[in-house]
């Protein structure tokens, strides 16, 4: 969940960041009086928004399907131990035997 907490973080620190960014080169005292600049600067507002709120939804939706992932590989882990317990095996000689070799 972590993971999950970390990626949603960032994607909307990088979403205020740019907002910040457009606000101030927008907000200046020069454009203000320009009737085209104060609709970009809504349009601009409008349009973050929904995307604050796409990003919202995305991490939403990918800590769903990484929570239902976890679980589905739980549930097999307990229907299916011998064969957990097999592959480790076999991976863990591969392994051996991998680094066996080098020397």
């Amino acid at each position: 969940m972590s993971a999950s907490h970390n990626l949603e973080a960032a994607a909307n620190a990088v979403v205020e960041e740019l907002a910040s960014d457009v606000k101030g080169v927008l907000g200046g005292k020069d454009l203000e009086s320009l009737p085209q600049i104060k609709a970009l600067r809504q349009r601009v507002e409008t349009k973050l928004a929904i995307a604050r709120e796409l990003a919202a939804e995305k991490s939403k939706l990918a800590a769903k399907k990484a929570k239902e992932a976890a679980n589905t590989a739980n549930a097999y882990a307990h229907d299916e131990p011998w064969q957990i317990a097999a592959g480790a095996l076999a991976v863990g000689v591969l392994v051996g035997l991998v680094l066996g070799r080098r020397r």
